[in-house]
């Protein structure tokens, strides 16, 4: 599953190809992991939240654990528990520039970028809601990989096209679950040797 992605935007480009307001000043990185801040595009303005939805597991002797960040939801689990009321009530859109996928041996894995070759921008599908533990938080969500990349992983992040955005954000639960479909589009790949962490 994709936990490394690139935005190389700044909020103000993100929010011109948007077209939403983005405040000055939001802090995020060009590289994004997860249980950091992102970029999130959502109810008309580009903010940042921290990526990955809070899961608060339990010891063996019953103590709370320190919450993990869950990054991407699967497309066949989005009616659970877990996921439902950010599926039908806060959808959002992450904007992306590249996503990563680790390739190669056990602790010898390497990063694999990948992105759409007429766009060095585009939007993933997402969903957020608040944490008592994060504050705002979004996670991507994902689906079964194109035959491109599908020798790396087997899931990829929902890509939507430019003029499903508002059915994404603003469409009914079935309309926007319609739109989980594997990108079929062409994408490029760059295997780098840059070291995976994590």
């Amino acid at each position: 599953m994709c936990n490394l992605y690139r935005l190389h935007q700044s909020a103000a480009e993100v929010a011109k190809v948007f077209d939403v307001a983005a405040a000055p000043g939001l802090n995020f990185s060009a590289e994004v992991y997860p249980g950091y801040p992102g970029l999130v595009v959502e109810g008309g303005a580009a903010r940042v939240m921290h990526w990955g939805f809070p899961l608060v597991l339990t010891g063996k002797q019953g103590q709370k654990l320190k919450p993990k960040p869950v990054t991407n939801a699967r497309d066949d689990k989005l009616h659970t528990a877990f996921w439902r009321d950010s599926f039908v009530h806060r959808r959002c859109l992450i904007p992306v520039s590249q996503w990563a996928e680790p390739q190669g041996q056990p602790r010898q894995m390497t990063r694999s970028w990948y992105g759409l070759p007429d766009a060095n921008l585009f939007a993933v599908a997402g969903l957020w809601r608040p944490t008592a533990e994060w504050g705002d938080c979004y996670t991507l969500v994902m689906v079964d990989s194109s035959a491109q990349m599908a020798e790396v992983h087997d899931r990829m992040p929902v890509i939507l096209h430019r003029a499903d955005w508002p059915r994404w954000t603003g469409g009914a639960p079935a309309e926007a679950f319609g739109l989980c479909k594997t990108w079929t589009g062409a994408l490029i790949a760059d295997h780098t040797d840059q070291r995976w962490a994590g």
